[in-house]
């Protein structure tokens, strides 16, 4: 029998009534406003998600409140079908405790995915299915399969809901047929502390329906939003039982330019609902360059190879290291410091050299390399290459007559130039880390560094960086769960707050290259700001290849809180054989990790991101160890993070990037050294990867 549903519609009325506008015949389909953020976070209504999906690239902070609840949200779409993000909510009218975090509010921590199913027709609805607070306590947790279908200025959607989003429990599990567990749904499906995918809970239990129309105004900012929820309130998580006059839900969403939104409703038919969204499309991130503009062919030549060098530098960014020729080959071997595509330096580098080169020369070889690493060598025709930046119709002989390899025999031939091996360079700058998730609440620190590095020569440098602190407030950094580890990264308020200012790295690095694939690096000093020690890690990478093998073995010791040269007494062994793969699938790179952490726990990181043409990364990792109870809260690692080439907000080219992080928890379990130099990030231009697709670059 039907439940009786407040404002005298049943879950059968509101089913027939929909369905009759959905399946009506569609007139042309109108533009589509751009999708609006939930008060969950994650494309959706108000309390009930949507089928619809952002562009991929796309990402979303949002707040919201609803009391007695206030929700922070991250969400991204790294795939055009996926949509998944983060959320932590604050419970207003209940506590930590005094044994945790005395009077502040609770604070709970999940994560959401949703993946489309079926992209909507002219006839047919867009389909998704989804999982809310799949991971942490469960408190909110929910499943759900939702469909959308938009009829000119309307956008109507209707599900399904599990767990939370099924809590009015309209109708017996539809699954039952399956196995008679899914009749009932378990309350402790994450954990006792949370942190655990709540595997056995998923599509378990009654279900509820839910749905609700979008009505895109004639004032292109403003969407009115109607919504029946399938949430009950009697059964609110935590015995939080809200009074609820309905289940329909009113309210609206107000675009502030091009990416803020503010939003507003009256919800449960008794409480107002505040929100505002920050969106861009990561994807699309770009900045008019102001670069020098490439050489004209016709210009005239430096004078000496020493100007000439200068040139590649400041025109094509390249810190030449030697210039040779032999017979009709000249070879300029050096490090790519500023376009992040090698065809763009070549492409400016061949009309510095084409004014330069004796007549005799038909071809520029570019013997690539980082770090004194050999990585490949680039082959141009002279003469082809002239005749294509003079008139397009030669430009496909030029075009397909490039080809690269990594047969990098012992340099040949007379030596034009040889650049100084010996070199020191610095940068200042501003830096941020947070943590936010736990029971003390959202903590930050904004900091300035200051960072060096002297090479000795090809494959050795000295590198250092302070750091000065500018503001924070880590004075609140007070609870440490129960662990049994060793407590190798919980001590890091006390770093913070020994002194504003601290060495933050001082190692010296040395590279070398054992064999055609295989290049080595071994470092030693104060490797970051909690430890210091010594390690090395040897790389198999063979050219042109999607995948690559790694290892690393480190000796630690914990540094002294003032973060100066003294050590304290803690010391491990740690290292991981790690596999690289680039999938082949819309640029998805996998890292797998396998090893010691710090705190002496096994386990395997796996690393998942998808680079997008721009450069931009949005990724996430989680760590999983045999800590088992002995870990703490959360039981396993997890962190979402997004990664931007700095040339994506200013006008000159970079090939510097800077990442941001969202790690909900400061954790002893799956904890990893801080590396600073990865060889596989050292070797990334061994991979030819986007090089073809990114051939028109040539001429910038």
């Amino acid at each position: 029998m039907a439940k009786v549903i407040p404002w005298g519609c049943s879950p059968t009325c509101f089913w027939c009534l929909t369905s009759a506008l959905l399946l009506a015949a569609p007139p042309a389909m109108a533009q589509a406003p751009p999708p609006g953020q939930s008060d969950f976070g994650g494309v959706g209504l108000m309390q009930t998600p949507t089928a619809r999906m952002n562009d991929a690239g796309h990402f979303a902070a949002n707040w919201s409140r609803t009391e007695p609840y206030r929700r922070f949200s991250i969400f991204a779409q790294p795939l055009d079908w996926m949509e998944v993000g983060f959320r932590y909510v604050s419970v207003e009218n209940r506590r930590y405790g005094e044994g945790i975090a005395g009077d502040r509010d609770l604070l709970d921590k999940g994560i959401d995915a949703k993946f489309r199913l079926h992209e909507e027709s002219r006839y047919w609805p867009e389909l998704a299915l989804g999982l809310r607070d799949a991971g942490g306590t469960t408190l909110f947790g929910a499943e759900y399969l939702v469909a959308n279908k938009r009829w000119n200025s309307l956008d109507f959607s209707l599900g399904l809901g599990w767990g939370y989003l099924g809590n009015a429990s309209d109708v017996e599990s539809p699954l039952s047929w399956l196995d008679e567990r899914f009749d009932n749904r378990p309350n402790d499906a994450g954990g006792d502390q949370g942190g655990e995918f709540a595997f056995q809970q998923l599509f378990r239990g009654p279900v509820a329906l839910f749905g609700g129309v979008e009505y895109q105004t004639p004032w292109d900012p403003l969407v009115l939003q109607l919504e029946y929820e399938g949430n009950d309130y009697a059964n609110e998580p935590q015995n939080n039982r809200q009074p609820q006059d309905s289940r329909f839900n009113i309210g609206a969403r107000y675009r502030v330019g091009e990416h803020f939104a503010l939003r507003g409703g009256w919800e449960r038919g008794n409480t107002l609902m505040l929100g505002l969204s920050f969106s861009a499309n990561l994807a699309g991130l770009s900045q008019a360059k102001q670069d020098p503009p490439p050489r004209a062919l016709n210009e005239p030549a430096a004078p000496d190879w020493d100007s000439t060098a200068q040139s590649l530098q400041r025109n094509a960014g390249i810190r030449v290291a030697e210039i040779r020729q032999q017979d009709d080959t000249l070879t300029v071997t050096g490090t790519p410091t500023t376009y992040r595509h090698l065809n763009q330096s070549e492409g400016r580098a061949n009309r510095i050299l084409s004014a330069k080169a004796d007549e005799q020369v038909d071809h520029f070889h570019y013997r690539w390399q980082n770090r004194g690493l050999a990585l490949r060598e680039d082959v141009h025709d002279r003469k082809a290459f002239e005749a294509a930046a003079k008139s397009t119709s030669a430009d496909v002989p030029y075009r397909y007559g490039i080809y690269s390899h990594a047969r990098l025999d012992a340099p040949q031939g007379e030596s034009l130039y040889q650049g100084d091996a010996q070199r020191f360079s610095w940068e200042l700058g501003p830096a941020i880390q947070q943590n936010f998730g736990g029971p003390d609440g959202y903590l930050y620190r904004l900091s300035a560094y200051a960072s060096g590095e002297y090479a000795t020569d090809r494959h050795g440098w000295f590198s250092g960086s302070m750091t000065a602190t500018l503001a924070d407030n880590l004075d609140q950094y007070d609870y440490i769960a129960d662990s049994e580890l060793p407590r190798v990264r919980t001590y890091i308020g006390d770093y913070l707050a020994e002194t504003n200012l601290g060495i933050t790295n001082l190692q010296y690095t040395r590279t070398g290259k054992l064999g055609d694939n295989w290049y080595a690096m071994g470092y030693a000093g104060l490797l970051e700001m909690m430890y210091a020690g010594a390690g090395g890690e040897v790389l198999y990478r063979p050219f042109d290849e999607g995948w690559a093998l790694g290892l690393d073995m480190n000796w630690v010791r914990q540094r002294d809180f003032d973060r100066g040269v003294g050590l304290r007494d803690y010391e491990t062994w740690t290292g991981h054989a790690s596999a690289y793969v680039d999938t082949g699938y819309k640029d998805i790179h996998a890292e797998l990790s396998v090893g010691r952490y710090l705190a002496g726990d096994l386990g395997a990181t796996v690393d998942l991101s998808r680079e997008f043409d721009n450069g931009v990364r949005i990724g996430a990792w989680s760590t999983f160890t045999d800590a088992g109870d002995d870990y703490g809260e959360g039981s396993f690692d997890k962190a979402f993070y997004i990664s931007v080439p700095l040339d994506a907000f200013f006008v000159r080219s970079s090939r510097s990037r800077s990442t941001i992080a969202w790690q909900p928890l400061t954790r002893d379990g799956g904890a990893r050294l801080k590396r600073r130099y990865s060889l596989h990030s050292i070797t990334e231009d061994r991979e030819l990867d986007r090089y073809w697709e990114t051939y028109d670059k040539t001429w910038d």
